[in-house]
């Protein structure tokens, strides 16, 4: 598969993986984490999918598209690992909906940040959120997966519920 077909082969899981994952909060109170703001693509889809919703997006710096950035106060800026648990207790709530977008090239590093922020993303999670992420996460007793949407390959999304 070429690097075009497996790039949009992930813009399409996400996309089924967001789509599945706010239909799953609908009748869920709190707040949405966008972990990795990167460009905004799918901070956007889902300020549009989940308009209702207060949407915080995390990243280590600011790169998005203009009409992709958050508004003042939904932005926060440094390392997630250290970032999202003061945010969380700052707010005094936790999300409903946590989408983590934190892959890279770098396939040591991407699995070290996995493994160092997926207990954040169940401690920041409600019960009964729903955490989309890019990568695999192992939270035993505190993320349960969750099936893919029809047309996502297994390995592509993941899809977990908060337990707790």
């Amino acid at each position: 598969m070429s690097r075009l077909d497996s790039f949009i082969r992930r813009l399409e899981a996400q996309r089924a993986c967001l789509d599945h994952a706010a239909s799953l909060v609908a009748a869920l109170a709190g707040p949405v984490f966008e972990i990795g703001l990167g460009n905004g693509r799918t901070y956007d889809h889902l300020r549009e999918r989940l308009a209702t919703r207060e949407i915080f997006a995390f990243d280590r710096q600011l790169a998005a598209h203009p009409d992709s950035t958050p508004p003042e106060g939904h932005l926060v800026l440094g390392d997630v690992v250290e970032t999202l648990p003061r945010f969380v207790r700052r707010l005094g709530a936790r999300a409903a909906l946590i989408h983590a977008d934190i892959g890279s090239g770098d396939v040591l590093a991407t699995a070290a940040l996995a493994a160092a922020l997926g207990p954040k993303l169940a401690d920041a999670a409600a019960p009964d959120a729903v955490v989309a992420c890019d990568q695999p996460l192992v939270v035993p007793g505190r993320l349960a997966p969750l099936p893919l949407p029809e047309g996502v390959a297994p390995g592509r999304y993941f899809l977990y519920r908060a337990v707790g």
